[in-house]
């Protein structure tokens, strides 16, 4: 059986990517094909425990390296108990963030360097990359508060992802131009979606890439 596809999807919180995600996911089942969809961290027994830890806004005092090892943890699990199986059935992908959100947030947020997060990503990812990565980086200040008016949502709801939308806008700020550093050097795999579009335009712009490069 030919491998799947594997896609990822990537951008700040409030860039709409998670909402794209379901959207193509429905584009292509409609289309026939066989999708699985997950997210990191979390999708899998262990991977919602660590993200319950590391999204909490009660969680303090992680060491960045603390962190990343907790998020490399939850890839392996993932790739593991879903990704490489999806594949191998020939499945269509989907995951919400993948090793260049580490490089984005810890590499570039925390000021971890990229180096760490790709040798790690070797070590226990075994060098696993996505096909295809569609990166949505609309205006920072406009996805923070997006992000921020849903958490607050769910907060109200009893749900609590807030730690990371705690953080200042210079965090922020690292973490958007590691983003575009990525990018610059993985043009081949990263697409990068850089404009404040309707959802629509930004669903059809994103069919059309997925179906140019599975073409191929």
């Amino acid at each position: 059986m030919p491998r799947g596809f594997f896609i990822t999807f990537e951008g700040l919180d409030g860039s709409g990517k998670s909402t794209q995600l379901r959207l193509l996911a429905h584009s292509l089942r409609t289309a026939g094909h066989t999708v699985t969809t997950t997210r990191q961290p979390g999708g899998t027994e262990l991977g919602d425990q660590i993200r319950a830890v590391l999204l909490h806004s009660k969680t303090q005092n992680v060491a960045p390296l603390a962190e990343m090892a907790l998020m490399f943890a939850d890839r392996a699990q993932s790739i593991l108990q879903i990704i490489a199986p999806a594949l191998a059935e020939g499945h269509i992908v989907l995951c919400d963030r993948f090793t260049d959100s580490t490089e984005a947030y810890q590499g570039g947020g925390r000021k971890l360097g990229s180096e760490g997060v790709l040798a790690l990503h070797r070590a226990v990812c075994g060098d696993l990359w996505p096909d295809l990565t569609l990166l949505l980086l609309p205006n920072l200040d406009a996805s923070l508060a997006r992000a921020r008016r849903r958490n607050m949502r769910q907060q109200a709801l009893g749900a609590d992802e807030n730690r990371f939308e705690a953080e200042e806008r210079a965090f922020y700020e690292r973490v958007f131009e590691k983003y575009r550093e990525i990018a610059a050097r993985e043009p081949l795999r990263v697409v990068t979606i850089a404009d404040d579009a309707p959802a629509e335009k930004i669903e059809q712009r994103i069919l059309t890439v997925v179906e140019e490069r599975m073409a191929k």
